[in-house]
């Protein structure tokens, strides 16, 4: 049985990639890396299709590495045992390990050392964010690359490829490709070029010679990725950029649009997504504003994830319409980021000395704990005393925002607390 076009089109070293020129173009990082030898294992993730296990295998071509192919989620760990064998038997093995964002945690404790002593060259592929989905333990120990969508230009140039290509292609065929065909073949699968060239191999190989041509028309297109047009975003955009527009959209308050972003991305079948976004949003953009639509949407997300489709578009509807006409406040996110730039900065490193651990013998001695007030002996169980490190001790991270009636009663309490300080250093 012939292996689809897709498969033998795969480039064999990097000059032949498709695409990814801000990584494998002239000068760009894994270019430089290949040229050098001097690789190192990294992770690949986007849409699929775009180019991720073809890079992989480019990469092995051009360095003469060899090269095996494992998925995460359903090889096991005796074959990640049996690429080892081979790395430690003759060199260093190139391993494309897709679905990454799958590898339990057996299978990750056997792989990090080989990743430290760089027998096994790791490429990872992944359709989401590995940011999010990937362990960090295993992020330490690589790059990571995100690969853009192909362009209309890309995908057109690796169909001419495959049409002239006489040794891995369809070259041999008399193919007459009418133009509005070849818009439709690269513009109706989300920028799959795996799709789009075993879409095309399927057109050439299920119409007849008709005058020494095969012609390819617009109507046999059409029943040639029908079922992946169909299967895939309708729209043929990035679901990166519907997710990014149906937060956008929930943040500025236009329902319409976030009900639009929602229903594309309900119906191609990414849920988990809507709900993950879903939730960043409550918590991000409507915060303290509103914390009771906040848990509403929790609800709603776990009413979703129990009923499933068709369902879940329900109660994910209530949660998106009440968030959009929600009143916004991202106060707690800044107040969070400023506090942690403090951290980071090395600024947060000491306690006061009344604030610390007094649960054990001696620390009176070092001054821990010695004069903590307790607040609740104190009127309003309040008392004016000094909780920052000394070199912050009057920084400001939370500023209440005044678009929801509980973030208002919130800057009430701080003026209240604020007032109780003024009157007890008067009494002091």
């Amino acid at each position: 049985m012939q292996t689809p076009l897709a498969y033998r089109m795969r480039p064999t070293n990097i000059d032949e990639i498709v695409g990814q020129q801000h990584l494998v173009g002239e000068h760009k990082i894994i270019r430089r890396m290949v040229q050098a030898k001097m690789l190192s294992s990294m992770i690949l993730y986007g849409p699929p299709g775009i180019g991720k296990t073809s890079i992989a295998s480019a990469i092995a071509g051009s360095t003469k590495y060899a090269f095996r192919m494992l998925n995460a989620a359903t090889d096991t760990k005796k074959d990640l045992q049996i690429v080892a064998e081979e790395a430690k038997m003759s060199g260093t093995v190139v391993l494309l390990l897709d679905e990454i964002h799958r590898l339990d945690k057996t299978k990750q404790d056997f792989l990090l050392p080989l990743l430290e002593s760089g027998s096994i060259i790791l490429i990872g592929a992944t359709t989401e964010n590995p940011y999010i989905n990937i362990s960090p333990a295993i992020r330490s120990r690589v790059q990571i690359f995100e690969l853009k969508p192909l362009s209309i230009d890309d995908m057109k140039i690796a169909v001419q490829r495959a049409l002239d290509d006489k040794d891995k292609g369809l070259g041999n065929y008399p193919v007459d490709l009418d133009d509005n065909a070849l818009n439709l073949l690269v513009s109706s699968t989300n920028g799959d070029l795996r799709s789009i060239l075993n879409g095309l191999e399927l057109s050439v190989l299920s119409t007849d010679e008709i005058d020494g041509k095969i012609h390819i028309d617009l109507k046999t297109i059409e029943e040639s990725v029908q079922k992946k047009a169909i299967s895939a975003d309708k729209d043929g955009d990035s679901h990166y950029d519907v997710i990014s527009a149906f937060q956008k959209s929930i943040r500025g308050s236009d329902v319409n649009a976030a009900l639009l972003y929602l229903a594309r991305l309900l119906e191609a079948g990414e849920i988990t997504i809507a709900i993950r976004r879903l939730l960043i949003c409550a918590y991000e953009d409507v915060g303290l504003a509103n914390p009771q639509a906040c848990s509403r949407a929790v609800q709603a997300a776990q009413v979703a994830q129990m009923v499933g489709m068709p369902e879940a578009r329900i109660p994910l509807a209530n949660a998106v319409i009440e968030l959009c006409l929600c009143p916004k406040s991202n106060s707690a996110m800044e107040a969070i980021d400023s506090a942690l730039s403090d951290v980071r900065s090395g600024k947060a490193s000491s306690i006061p000395d009344d604030l610390k651990d007094a649960h054990y013998s001696g620390a009176k001695e070092l001054g821990h704990g010695v004069g903590y007030k307790y607040p609740h002996n104190y009127p309003n169980a309040f008392i004016n005393q000094q909780y920052l490190p000394d070199n912050l001790a009057n920084k400001t991270y939370y500023e209440p925002n005044e678009t929801g009636k509980y973030e208002q009663a919130l800057k009430l309490r701080i003026q209240q607390i604020e007032q109780w300080k003024k009157e007890q250093n008067i009494d002091s």
